[in-house]
């Protein structure tokens, strides 16, 4: 992770904005509002959340309230993304800020609680504000501290969260991270929508240090929960490792189409152009016609000299059957 951020910087000085790397960015957005929502049960598919996005059209039959959260999220994750790389008046030099966890929370809940509040909440604990409600033990024993330790427990997490600047020989940066999402979701600071505003903060941090989001995908949904169930035990090595290989392969997301030779295999991301995209290429790749490779984590891998060969049979096909 660490040694991919480096050849980033050095090659290209730092991470893309948003408008230099458009496609790549906007894949994130999907991928990243798709999988955090599904975490905690959304039912939209990828297509129809990169419709929603995009477009602003709700496609599908799903619940009003499964739309509202996933314009939620995206709303929540566009800000985070603009923040980080280009913070303008939002921070004071901190890493984090109360202020932008709130906000975070705010952006992220709004749509759903237009639609849906909480059932249980007072008129002091709508979006952004901290709960105040008891949270009772989760299942497997975990219990939030009492409501009204919430204020200073988030300032005091705030201010953890500046070492993360700051070099350490004894803990890697994956497990501060992994130590300080953890602890963000013990105090469960809201009555509704922590892990969500949970891994929105993370990637916030993340942004801040120069890397692209994590995204923990809705198939690592039973690793990533009980990497947190050991992470509430002191062990952090599970969780951080499972941010640390989300980041890195987002990372080469951007590195690899200026730096992969023309047979190293890459994600169909480091390939897409203005003139194929990422979607179609996977489709070329589901129907044989792209040679590519799947990876452990099921996406798909394919090189520049596999594309240019697609490509040309593309070409020869279009010549043989014209419209």
């Amino acid at each position: 992770m660490d040694e991919a951020i480096r050849e980033l910087r050095e090659r290209f000085g730092g991470l893309p904005t948003p408008a230099e790397a458009e496609d790549i960015w906007a894949d994130l957005w999907h991928e990243e509002a798709h999988n955090s929502t599904a975490l905690e049960g959304n039912t939209l598919v990828l297509r129809e959340v990169a419709k929603l996005l995009e477009d602003g059209k709700a496609v599908g039959a799903k619940p009003l309230r499964d739309y509202m959260e996933v314009r939620g999220y995206g709303d929540a994750a566009k800000w985070v993304y603009g923040q980080a790389l280009e913070p303008g008046d939002w921070t004071d030099g901190s890493i984090i800020t109360v202020h932008e966890v709130r906000n975070i929370h705010h952006v992220l809940m709004t749509p759903v609680w237009t639609v849906e509040p909480h059932p249980d909440a007072s008129d002091f604990e709508g979006p952004g504000n901290f709960r105040q409600h008891e949270i009772a033990a989760f299942s497997e024993g975990m219990k939030p501290p009492p409501w009204t330790e919430v204020d200073h427990l988030i300032r005091s997490w705030v201010d953890d969260a500046d070492e993360l600047r700051q070099p350490d020989d004894e803990e890697s940066t994956p497990e501060k991270l992994a130590r300080l999402h953890d602890r963000f979701e013990q105090i469960h600071p809201f009555l509704d929508g922590n892990g969500r505003t949970g891994r929105l903060v993370l990637n916030l941090l993340l942004g801040r240090l120069g890397y692209p989001p994590a995204i923990i995908y809705k198939r690592d949904r039973d690793k990533y929960l009980k990497a947190m169930q050991r992470a509430d035990r002191g062990e952090h090595g599970p969780l951080a490792e499972l941010i640390a290989r989300s980041v890195t392969t987002n990372l080469y997301r951007f590195v690899l189409p200026a730096v992969a030779g023309p047979v190293k295999l890459v994600p169909l991301a480091a390939l897409a152009t203005a003139e194929i995209s990422e979607n179609a290429l996977r489709v070329a790749a589901n129907r044989g016609r792209l040679k590519a490779v799947k990876a452990e984590d099921g996406s798909w891998r394919s090189s520049r000299n596999w594309l240019e060969h697609y490509q040309e049979s593309k070409y020869q096909r279009a010549q043989k059957h014209p419209d």
